[in-house]
């Protein structure tokens, strides 16, 4: 017997109720990329840390920036109630993202993380866009 056998695995009911909750709190990098290509993007992507700086030098393509730090009702009002949030942050190692989702579950917005995050869409070879976030400090500077 393997150390992968000493647990049974679970009925069938219970692994899909645990793989429905699972993907309906994530998604990944692949199906993030292929929204923003075909242009099926019924999301608001987030990238929710960093500095205006890092994220002027490296962001997912079409990607906001909103630290998690500064996710409020007030900041959020500039969407639809109904609006999906896709969060990321700088990949496994970082747990801004889960901060980011906890912040906007609490405002009863509805979210999901893009596991992986930077890491993620780097390992598989995603595109990167470079330039500060629309009406930001850096932004104003550089025109």
């Amino acid at each position: 017997m393997s150390h992968v056998t000493d647990y049974a695995a679970a009925p069938s009911t219970v692994a899909i109720e645990h793989f429905l909750k699972r993907l309906s709190v994530e998604t990944d990098c692949a199906d993030v990329a292929a929204a923003l290509k075909s242009g099926d993007q019924d999301f608001v992507l987030l990238h929710v840390v960093g500095t205006p700086e890092a994220y002027a030098r490296r962001h997912v393509p079409g990607a906001l920036h909103l630290p998690h730090r500064e996710i409020s009702v007030e900041r959020m009002a500039e969407w639809p109630e109904n609006t999906l949030f896709v969060a990321y942050c700088a990949g496994p190692h970082c747990n801004g993202a889960d901060q980011a989702a906890l912040k906007l579950a609490r405002l009863g917005r509805p979210v999901k993380i893009m596991i992986g995050g930077i890491t993620g869409w780097a390992d598989e070879g995603q595109p990167f866009a470079a330039g500060a976030a629309p009406g930001s400090l850096l932004s104003v500077a550089a025109e």
